[in-house]
């Protein structure tokens, strides 16, 4: 188990002082709030004027390339970190002035999961919520419902050092959950899932999201992100570029669309009368120009006016990984 999964379990009490509580800013529908915050080491600067905000009952992304500033920001909402500046309020609290009390209200998921490799996952577990101070006639149950949501209970018995690399991310995010969090942040929790397991990780959020839980999620899979999240807060070289929800990224962006119809020589030459020539034919369907959302709408219901048997049509490629590469087109 790494430090700081020890440093943050272990110091949690069952309730926060009274005295050193902050309260956040005056919506108390955010459960993160984040304001022109810096973080130096030495005289490298990490962040540089971070400003996020993470609601409740809502899945936030956090994007950027490496070396963003992504996981600085996290470890400072975890209160493994204390910024050099700025403010920042954790479920209404300030993580420098009073970080037990945080902690009590987050689950924390760091990109490298450190466990106890001789324990079993029921062991493994049941230790955190005696950490968190859970009730003694509660933790039995509570580990086993966690242990069912994670898809876990037949290896519940084996040590865990005999389960995989994604089992063990189940694992953690299972330990993230065990008090119950208000906030819950997850660095990389999609890294060595298979397909079925990242499935799941999308319907167990959103389940999460939907009772309540303010979810801040940081992964460079952004086909992921952009089924997954309900906003996107984009960073670059430790500042804040956008926050933006997911639904309006397009404006960063005109995409190239794919349309695919069960009649091909139907479609083709309804594309020819409009002008448009498809930049390739693939067995996924024909790729065509780049083009507004409004000229695409316009163009599908068209083709459909037409009579032509459309069974697909979308952007190439993400929306999300778009804006993207397009807010960091000076990294290319």
């Amino acid at each position: 188990m790494c430090l700081d999964d020890a440093r943050y379990a272990l110091r949690v009490p069952e309730e926060p002082d009274g005295d050193v509580m902050v309260q956040a800013s005056a919506d108390s529908d955010v459960g993160i709030w984040v304001r022109g915050v810096t973080r130096r080491f030495g005289t490298a600067e990490a962040l540089r004027g971070i400003d996020l905000s993470a609601p409740y009952g809502r899945i936030t992304a956090l994007v950027g390339p490496n070396g963003a500033g992504k996981t600085t920001l996290l470890l400072i909402l975890a209160t493994l970190l204390t910024p050099t500046a700025g403010q920042v309020r954790v479920a209404g609290l300030d993580p420098v002035a009073d970080p037990d009390g945080v902690r009590s209200r987050t689950g924390w998921m760091p990109d490298a999961l450190g466990v106890y490799e001789q324990l079993t996952p029921r062991e493994y577990l049941a230790f955190f919520a005696e950490a968190y101070r859970i009730e003694p006639a509660l933790v039995a149950d509570r580990v086993a419902a966690l242990l069912a949501r994670v898809h876990l209970a037949e290896h519940a018995d084996q040590p865990v050092h005999v389960l995989s690399r994604g089992q063990k991310q189940r694992l953690g995010l299972a330990r993230a959950l065990v008090h119950e969090p208000r906030v819950l942040l997850l660095d990389e929790p999609a890294a060595g899932l298979d397909p079925r397991s990242r499935s799941e990780l999308r319907d167990l959020l959103r389940e999460l999201a939907a009772s309540g839980v303010a979810i801040l999620v940081s992964s460079h899979i952004l086909a992921e992100l952009e089924e997954l999240a309900d906003r996107v807060v984009f960073v670059a070289e430790g500042r804040t570029v956008s926050e933006e929800e997911i639904a309006g990224v397009s404006r960063f962006v005109v995409s190239g669309w794919r349309v695919r119809a069960l009649d091909d020589a139907a479609l083709a030459t309804a594309l020819a009368a409009r002008g448009i020539a498809p930049l390739g034919i693939t067995a996924a369907g024909s790729d065509l120009p780049p083009m507004s959302d409004v000229d695409a709408a316009a163009l599908l219901a068209s083709l459909v006016g037409d009579g032509v048997p459309v069974i697909a049509f979308g952007p190439i490629g993400g929306q999300l990984e778009a804006a993207y590469l397009a807010l960091n087109k000076e990294r290319r």
